[in-house]
């Protein structure tokens, strides 16, 4: 059996594990690192799966972790991209708003923006048609510092850049604390010995950290964002996005022009039925059988089934799909829409039903395990992986 010894152990080889030991080689150089990853190549999940925003922050409440790091972490995003020679552009997007119920929602995400340190401008209808001439609103706000990058790209050149050894294939099957720190079986027969442990599993999160012996309080729910094709890209010349309901932490339907040029549209959100189950086909009775059993699950249908209702409709209905998108993009039709790829949401969601609506990080002994990274988690990587880099370093003190 071969033993491989390092000071820090990251599973997980998305952007937020990657941006960790990168993070470790900076803030402590000399550090061992390895990183351990099931998929046969990086960003397999989340980060390669996501519409590509670099998100200014305007979304998220002052003083939270998802306020503090996206506002940051776009910059540094940015200038990352720029100098590794990434595909990246800023290209400022519009939230819009195409009913009058809407309208106060929008202001306040204008105070909103002002009170996180973004600039905003407000618009009426004559000045969105100058930012984005097929789109149709009542009003809408511009946030100049949103962009788009490929951050598969950017988790590549981060676990380049680490030095840390990473392990691709290799998924941890086993762990235990030892005097010196924790010991992490792994489905390549070998055992990882490392004085302090990070899990930065996504999807598979809660799972890692009931392996590791600790009690995470939550739950990840997999919801299924599906995307289209724009066929005329020309109609969209930017990023345009709805104006959000904040009793959940999805964006809804948007149109999102990518580093190709093309344009993405969506995603929804629906209910999936594995945790890393990309279409209605891909059934996992375990992860079925994992939501069904948790309590908060059931608390979240209660509250929410209006609102899944709808998505789920829209996902098996490209009508409906396109009557949300013909709101923002008049011209749109079911024509134009072409099935693209889909991601799943790793959202962590409490006993009590709550869907956590922030960044979520707890420590245990010799562990520091994330629980809760969705979006904006590509945006504020950098400085999510220091603030995850310096809780391991403590947690690898003797």
């Amino acid at each position: 059996m071969e033993r491989v010894h390092c000071d820090v152990v990251v599973i997980g080889g998305g952007i937020v594990g990657l941006s960790t030991a990168y993070a470790l080689s900076r803030l402590a150089p000399g550090t061992r690192v390895v990183v351990l990853e099931k998929e046969s190549g990086p960003a397999r999940h989340q980060t390669g799966r996501n519409s590509g925003v670099i998100h200014s922050g305007i979304y998220y409440r002052p003083g939270s972790l998802k306020a503090r790091f996206a506002v940051g972490g776009a910059a540094e995003m940015v200038k990352f991209c720029a100098e590794q020679g990434i595909a990246h552009e800023v290209t400022g997007k519009l939230i819009v708003a195409t009913g009058r119920d809407e309208l106060p929602r929008l202001h306040a995400l204008v105070q909103r923006g002002r009170e996180n340190g973004i600039p905003v401008r407000e618009l009426g209808p004559a000045q969105i048609a100058e930012y984005e001439p097929d789109v149709a609103g009542l009003a809408a706000i511009h946030v100049g510092t949103t962009g788009i990058a490929d951050f598969g790209a950017v988790a590549e050149r981060l676990g380049e850049a680490s030095g840390a050894q990473v392990l691709y294939g290799t998924q941890a099957v086993r762990i235990s604390r030892r005097s010196y720190g924790v010991a992490v079986g792994t489905s390549a027969g070998t055992v990882v010995r490392a004085k302090a442990l990070v899990n930065c599993a996504g999807l598979q999160c809660d799972r890692v950290a009931r392996l590791a012996g600790d009690d995470p309080g939550m739950r990840i729910m997999p919801f299924r964002g599906e995307y289209y094709d724009l066929a005329r890209p020309e109609l969209v010349r930017g990023l345009v996005y709805p104006v959000p309901d904040p009793a959940f932490p999805f964006l809804g339907v948007h149109l999102t022009r990518g580093v190709g040029g093309g344009v993405h549209v969506g995603p929804n959100a629906v209910p999936a039925l594995a945790r890393e189950g990309y279409g209605w086909g891909t059934v996992r009775p375990r992860d079925v059988a994992d939501e069904l059993a948790f309590p908060g699950t059931w608390r979240v249908a209660r509250r929410h089934w209006r609102y899944g209702a709808g998505e789920i409709r829209r996902s098996l209905s490209k009508r409906a799909f396109t009557t949300a998108v013909r709101r923002l993009l008049p011209e749109a039709t079911e024509a134009d829409l072409t099935p693209a790829g889909a991601g799943v949401r790793a959202q962590a969601v409490l006993r009590d039903g709550t869907l956590v609506d922030d960044f979520l990080i707890r420590e245990a002994p010799r562990t520091v395990h994330v629980l809760n990274a969705p979006s904006p988690a590509a945006t504020a990587s950098l400085p999510i992986g220091r603030e995850i880099a310096r809780r391991a370093l403590v947690a690898a003190r003797p």
